[in-house]
């Protein structure tokens, strides 16, 4: 099967030319942003709307409340799912997102990584519980101090999983991870990361926060802590939602909730550009070559269906 990959920093314009490319082709997109899979977190994400989900078919938004655990390995058997049914109906699958672990499973499959013992992972968590993602990270610092300089200090999923790792095999997992990155891949893919102007990204990023702010993000926030989610779940220790919740817990002033959120996405993007810099049989295309990127999608896709035709049987003399 084939399908292809959009990919990017955070607000470089990756939902509007997916739209365009799908209208285009007649392609279904497959969400490959880990925070637009949860229910009621819109706003923050930059989620497409109703009218864009109403235009092209759009999977694996909005599949998981904010309270329920979803990862790695739960992406990948639902893209799984998703793609093969595009298939089936003579479709293009399109993935979109900024996910970089996420691509990667869909792309070359999960990491093996042995297993963690119940105790060590125990262990890890109720120290999360107890000290906060801080002291993992600085544990982490001393054990692996490769891993901990990829992780935010603040990253409570990916300290948890390379701490447990580390504890429990003696080993980075980005040991693990370099050996994974001779995994063949599982799909034909086209991969294209949409590339641009650092400070021109860095000022689509501040407007882009803004406009979240003038939408309603905030009142977003305040409705999700309204309905008795914890605060310190995943989602809501996100970017952007971490910072109003701060706000609205009044230990941060709106405007410096906002200077936060600006800085961690640009130092989010900053991550997402060495992530994919990294990863196999990335083509990076500027976002303002629409017509390139276009073509090369275009070539891609007559090559599948030409590819998919059965072959003519020679005529009977």
């Amino acid at each position: 099967m084939r399908l292809v990959v959009l990919s990017g920093p955070t607000a470089v314009g990756k939902t509007g030319l997916a739209l365009e490319l799908a209208r285009r082709l007649g392609a279904e997109i497959v969400n490959a942003d880990s925070l637009q899979v949860y229910r009621y977190l819109d706003i923050g994400t930059a989620k497409p709307t109703a009218a864009a989900r109403a235009a092209v078919p759009h999977h694996l938004l909005d599949v998981v409340d904010p309270d329920e655990n979803y990862d790695a390995a739960r992406y990948l058997a639902a893209a799984d799912a998703a793609v093969e049914a595009i298939v089936r109906r003579g479709r293009l699958p399109l993935v979109v997102g900024g996910t970089g672990l996420y691509i990667r499973a869909l792309l070359f499959g999960l990491c093996p990584v042995p297993a963690v013992p119940a105790v060590v992972r125990r262990q890890v968590r109720e120290q999360l519980a107890a000290a906060g993602p801080e002291v993992l990270h600085r544990q982490l610092q001393r054990l692996d101090p490769e891993t901990a300089s990829r992780l935010h200090p603040r990253d409570r999923s990916r300290l948890t999983r390379a701490l447990e790792v580390r504890l429990a095999t003696g080993r980075s997992l980005r040991e693990f991870q370099e050996a994974h990155r001779f995994a063949r891949p599982r799909y034909r893919f086209l991969h294209l990361f949409l590339a641009g102007d650092r400070e021109q990204l860095y000022r689509r990023i501040e407007e882009r926060v803004d406009a979240m702010l003038a939408a309603g993000f905030l009142d977003e926030v305040r409705s999700l802590l309204d309905h008795g989610y914890d605060p310190g779940l995943k989602p809501l220790q996100s970017i952007g939602y971490r910072q109003l919740v701060l706000h609205l817990q009044g230990r941060l002033s709106l405007a410096e909730a906002r200077r936060l959120i600006i800085r961690d996405t640009r130092r989010y993007a900053k991550r997402q550009f060495t992530w994919f810099a990294r990863e196999r049989g990335v083509q990076v295309v500027p976002a303002t070559e629409w017509q390139r990127l276009a073509a090369m999608v275009d070539d891609f896709w007559r090559r599948s269906l030409e590819a998919a035709a059965p072959t003519a049987l020679p005529e009977r003399v």
